[in-house]
């Protein structure tokens, strides 16, 4: 049975026009209803399907406007780093026994970040941060011997961005309670990030078919770029 509140909720909206994202803003945020501040999330579906094999997208991003979101980061370091690490506010910081506890599956973290030494040791954990995503990656910034810019980076508005086997994308651009301004800062950088990884990838033709954004406990808008990419 569908509640009073999502009764009130537009119907069909996928059936509409898409429009750009600073003409959807206001719409998105008069259907967040709910009592808490809740997400404004974007999801694209990218062209991943090539002649010369599949496009994997995967990199991360650090949002002017911030995410919204408190984000528990763990360290994994030598002693000499521990410090900096704690002084950077990680929540969590250790070594080797630290190490044991994550390999009997103590993930009471979100993200992880390590030094390129204690990288080494945390390679043989594949299969206890691979699958929740917590496998620290020199790409991704999260291997870094400068673990005070790592544990800031990750405090203060990154995110991943990566698709899944069907070519989709789930990212935040932010929360309701953000000004516009904020969002559309946030929505920016998402789109120049996916237009670098199209440069960094040879594509032909667009990298992205479909747009869509949408909040917490709302309904999806189609997103009108403004641009190919």
């Amino acid at each position: 049975m569908s509640s009073k509140r999502f009764k009130k909720l537009p119907t069909n909206t996928s059936e509409l026009p898409s429009e750009l994202i600073d003409k959807l803003l206001p719409e998105v945020k008069k259907n967040c209803t709910t009592k808490f501040d809740e997400s404004l999330d974007l999801s694209f579906q990218i062209n991943n399907k090539q002649k010369k094999g599949e496009v994997n997208i995967r990199t991360v991003i650090n949002l002017p406007g911030g995410t919204g979101k408190k984000v528990k980061v763990a360290v994994v370091c030598e002693d000499m780093k521990s410090k900096e690490a704690k002084d950077a506010g990680a929540d969590i910081v250790g070594g080797d026994e630290f190490i044991e506890k994550i390999k009997a599956g103590e993930l009471n973290f979100e993200k992880l970040i390590c030094t390129p030494t204690m990288m080494i040791k945390l390679s043989k954990l594949g299969k206890v941060l691979g699958p929740k995503g917590l496998m620290p990656n020199p790409k991704l910034g999260s291997v870094s011997e400068n673990i005070k810019q790592a544990v800031t980076d990750a405090k203060s508005g990154q995110v991943e961005i990566r698709n899944d086997k069907d070519g989709n994308i789930g990212v935040s651009m932010g929360k309701k309670s953000f000004n516009d301004d904020q969002l559309i800062k946030n929505y920016n950088a998402i789109l120049d990030a996916l237009e670098k990884e199209k440069s960094n990838n040879t594509l032909k033709g667009d990298l992205i078919k479909n747009a869509f954004i949408t909040s917490s406990m709302g309904v999806s808008y189609k997103v009108k770029l403004g641009k190919n990419i």
